[in-house]
């Protein structure tokens, strides 16, 4: 072995894109750094091409490797010292929120920090700034199937059971997710699910690559979710599969959700859907017939303005077949961000405190405050959702000044040129990012912070299994962390000493800080994590094996007993028109991933998806004069925004796809809709109505 490879390091670490977080190693042999798969029980030695790739992203030639600050005289970003940047970030605070008072500072951070970060950031907040206003990105990701989980179950987790378990139901109900594209490392458990004889539904507009090879594909119109769902329910009792046993032993509130489904009649349910009766029937008896039977939803029943009820008419169905609280079945949500569970767990939500602990219950304020050394009443009162804070950037809504983290919401963000405006209203925009994002571009200061694999963390995906990042690397000279970051903020604010900015340290106080929480981490340790596969929360002893299975015995509401909800149907909040006659929904790519700040930057992925499309049916292309590959215009209410026409007959004739990747002229949210679910307040981005014009020349977007 030559001298090069007997310095080169292995590190078990995860993957730093999806919820599923693949096990993988990194191999630094000095001047490159590659990964291989490993055999973790998320991904069972594979990887998607972002995965393969991800290690590109830290040798990338324009990685931010000194603070940027704006020339307050040409307004331009320039080189400046860590402490010259510091120095005015506080300055700054003090002074708007001495004029404008303490929730005039807001912060924004994001569902891919690691738990320790977005722990501290919401103790930031509260303690350092002593802000109401703290959101997070993941508001626009999985909120309403968490709200649902916590009506419904009294816990949100992402799944209540390991991903292992997939392959041992009978039938899965697959609902507006399209795996193949966002995760396809874990499309090997519905494979073997069908091998073993399973079947698959799979309920999209879209007949997506995951939809195609599915036993049964609903493809519905976009927004008709809850009437499908009723529906289905109604065939369900008409049909004599309800599983009245486990509901009467195991649930309340059934009789009220059987009055509402009465009028759910198979008819008026194809009507609004556009699912054609038989299969209908055909999906009813493949879940009421089952012995074991999964419901899985995601963002395209998940984000809309009727979100969560979509969800809880889902979850009545799976309850009501006695689907619950056994093995190989059960309800969960396919979280979508790297750490979108944990990242909703320990304080970056605007109402909670850590250990999914609520801001409003004085309890829970008492118990954290005690951990803070604070007093509970000088912890803020819940402040704005994430739509809701950005909205109200700048003098207009009272927030003068924003630290983001973690997010890009110039790209990522509905009504995405009324956030640009708001932004640019700010007295102060801080950023950190590796990289001048579209966000970063329009800030004051930006930060330049290091990159998963050169820093330690844990992360908890979407089985709520905590695991270990292990730091692989040091970040470049002149780059911090976002811990040490904000450690030196509250440094400057005099409250330092109550901050830790090592990640171990802060691990240790998020477990005091969690124990007796939902979310309860208390026996969770660095080691114990890296002895094992990670370690399944609620685990509240270090002698404690972690919990892997919710519910078999009893559901985590006060009576044990899980919650049916009645849902009525409801159009979405924008309905198509003479003026804007098709639907537009959004989504993933599978060489890309969220705003794109990342894997826009890797060459590989970029060649596989290299600018961005809308996906027409031909007949609607054809109509409008349009022709595979030409520029088409798409308008809204709120705005325009440019695609490479892309004719699929599969599509739907009332709807058009188009991905949400990528800025300039064809970014989706320049298009989407900000109308809140008026609990979880996540905007609707996957249905609005939109109109097509067809653009002459074929320069690109």
């Amino acid at each position: 072995m030559d001298a090069a490879m007997q310095q080169a390091t292995a590190t078990l670490t995860h993957c730093p894109y999806c919820a599923l977080q693949c096990g993988m190693t990194l191999i630094n042999e000095g001047d490159r750094v590659s990964v291989t798969a490993r055999d973790f029980p998320t991904n069972k030695g594979g990887l998607c091409r972002k995965g393969w790739t991800s290690a590109e992203l830290l040798s990338a030639p324009d990685r931010l490797v000194a603070p940027l600050m704006r020339d307050r005289k040409c307004g331009d970003l320039r080189e400046a010292s860590w402490d010259e940047a510091l120095d005015r970030i506080v300055g700054e605070i003090a002074s708007i929120a001495g004029r404008h008072g303490r929730d005039a500072v807001a912060l924004f951070g994001g569902g891919g920090l690691t738990n320790e970060k977005a722990y501290l950031l919401g103790k930031f907040a509260r303690v350092a700034l002593r802000t109401a206003n703290i959101d997070y990105n993941g508001r626009f990701c999985m909120a309403s199937a968490a709200a649902a989980g916590l009506r419904a179950f009294g816990i949100d987790r992402g799944l209540p059971f390991p991903i292992e378990d997939i392959q041992g139901a009978e039938t899965i109900l697959l609902v507006g997710s399209n795996l193949a594209a966002t995760m396809p490392p874990i499309l090997q458990y519905f494979e073997e699910q069908q091998r073993r004889g399973g079947r698959l539904i799979v309920v999209d507009p879209r007949r997506t690559a995951t939809a195609a090879p599915a036993t049964l594909h609903l493809q519905l119109a976009p927004g008709t979710d809850a009437a499908l769902a009723n529906g289905l329910l109604h065939i369900a009792q008409r049909d004599g599969l309800i599983d009245r046993k486990f509901v009467d032993a195991r649930t309340v509130g059934f009789e009220k959700v059987l009055h509402v489904v009465a009028s759910y009649w198979p008819e008026r349910v194809e009507r609004i859907t556009g699912v054609p009766e038989h299969q209908l029937r055909r999906a009813a008896h493949m879940l009421g017939e089952a012995r074991t039977a999964m419901l899985l939803t995601a963002r395209g029943t998940e984000q809309q303005s009727h979100g969560v009820d979509n969800v809880l008419a889902f979850v009545n169905l799976i309850l009501a077949l006695g689907h619950a609280g056994k093995p190989f079945s059960g309800y969960g949500c396919l979280t979508g961000q790297g750490n979108g569970q944990g990242g909703r767990e320990h304080g970056q939500k605007a109402d909670q405190l850590p250990g999914y602990r609520r801001l409003d219950n004085p309890v829970h304020r008492a118990e954290v405050a005690a951990i803070w050394g604070i007093e509970p009443e000088s912890l803020p009162r819940p402040g704005l959702s994430a739509w809701e804070l950005l909205d109200a950037l700048g003098p207009a809504g009272g927030i003068h000044a924003l630290l983001i983290m973690g997010s890009n919401p110039a790209i990522s963000a509905p009504y995405v040129s009324r956030v640009r405006d708001r932004l640019a209203s700010l007295d102060l925009l801080v950023v950190a990012d590796p990289f001048l994002s579209e966000t970063a571009s329009l800030a004051d200061i930006v930060l330049p912070v290091a990159q998963w694999a050169e820093e330690e963390g844990t992360m908890t995906n979407l089985e709520g299994r905590i695991i270990l990042r292990r730091r692989a690397m040091p970040p470049p000279p002149g780059v911090w962390t976002d811990t040490e970051i904000l450690k030196a903020l509250a440094d400057r604010l005099g409250c330092g000493d109550l901050f830790a900015d090592a990640p171990r340290a802060i691990f240790e106080e998020l477990r005091r800080a969690s124990a007796g929480g939902v979310a309860d981490y208390a026996g969770v340790t660095y080691d114990r994590i890296a002895e094992g596969d990670g370690i399944f929360w609620p685990c509240p002893a270090e002698d404690h094996p972690g919990t892997p299975r919710l519910f078999l015995d009893r559901f985590a509401t006060p009576d044990g007993r899980a919650r049916f909800h009645p849902v009525e149907y409801r159009p979405a909040a924008e309905e198509t028109d003479q003026d804007y006659p098709f639907y537009l929904t959004t989504g993933r790519v599978l060489a890309h991933y969220q705003s794109g700040t990342q894997t826009r930057r890797v060459p590989a992925l970029n060649t596989m998806e290299p600018e961005p499309f809308a996906e027409i049916h031909p007949d609607v292309a054809r109509s409008a004069g349009i022709a595979q590959g030409e520029l088409v215009r798409l308008v809204t209410r709120r705005g325009t925004a440019e695609f490479r026409a892309r004719l699929d007959p599969t599509m739907r004739l009332d709807t058009v796809f188009v991905p949400f990747h990528w800025g300039g002229r064809a970014c989706a949210n320049l298009l989407t809709n900000p109308a809140l679910d008026p609990t979880s307040k996540i905007p609707e981005f996957k249905i609005c109505a939109v109109r097509l014009e067809r653009l002459r020349g074929s320069s690109s977007p």
